[in-house]
């Protein structure tokens, strides 16, 4: 939260906390402490742009499914509690023993169910394209089928690019109005594949990005995603936040 204020964030898109993935589960987001989280981000001029879930709705296996639905419910809960508009969920991956098609069926049927049980709140469902699912046809497709306007895209553009090759600028168009929200990180080709960049230092594309969403006016958050949960060699959150929003504003906004 310190980093994101002094760098002139204005918002935090929530995923781990304390290495807990059910943020429901800390105290930090219930009863009184709340009310001091909610009161500490507003100090800090920030608002919680999206909250993330570990939802993936993949399975073969209903009562799997139902148990991240009810996670899902959950977290939406501390969304509305947090005034975020989205929980982020995946589709993700195709099992062992199951099909492209049956798998698509099931990530809709999961999100038109959580969009409605969920709807009273005012938080919407945002799928993430990432897995099998990445490309933005994909995404597409399943939005399709679940069928319900409570529903939207974590777009994550350097996903898409990783597992179908997809350029931004055709990601874009085809999601068009259903992205909500937009994960924004730079790349940098290596011998052993493609590694995450300091903004502006890699190979990936953002000025595509940028000009893609401009085409879409675009008014919503971009979120800078730095892993370094899943990549340790990377340098620390405390050089690459700061990094990232001078690069943001010198190259992104009016």
């Amino acid at each position: 939260m310190a980093i994101a204020s002094t760098a002139r964030y204005d918002g935090v898109e929530l995923r781990f906390v304390e290495n807990e993935d059910s943020l429901w589960k800390l105290p930090t987001f219930s009863g009184t402490q709340l009310v001091s989280t909610k009161r500490a981000l507003s100090d800090r001029g920030l608002s919680i742009s999206c909250v993330d879930t570990s939802c993936r709705f993949h399975s073969p296996d209903a009562q799997e499914r139902a148990r991240w639905l009810t996670e899902g419910m959950r977290m939406a809960e501390l969304a509305a509690a947090l005034d975020a508009p989205g929980v982020r969920v995946f589709g993700d991956t195709i099992q062992p023993g199951a099909d492209r098609t049956s798998t698509r069926n099931w990530i809709a049927d999961s999100i038109r169910t959580l969009a409605a049980r969920i709807a009273p709140s005012g938080v919407e469902v945002w799928l993430e394209t990432h897995g099998d699912f990445a490309g933005t046809s994909e995404t597409a497709a399943i939005l399709a089928e679940a069928g319900c306007s409570q529903t939207g895209v974590v777009w994550d553009p350097a996903n898409c690019f990783l597992e179908s090759h997809e350029r931004p600028n055709e990601g874009a168009v085809r999601l068009g109005r259903s992205i909500r929200h937009v994960h924004l990180k730079d790349l940098t080709q290596t011998p052993d594949g493609w590694k995450p960049a300091l903004t502006g230092k890699g190979d990936f594309p953002l000025f595509e990005v940028r000009s893609a969403l401009r085409e879409l006016d675009y008014d919503l958050f971009v979120s800078f995603e730095w892993e370094k949960k899943w990549h340790p060699e990377i340098p620390d959150a405390e050089v690459a936040l700061p990094q990232f929003t001078r690069w943001f504003r010198e190259n992104c906004e009016p």
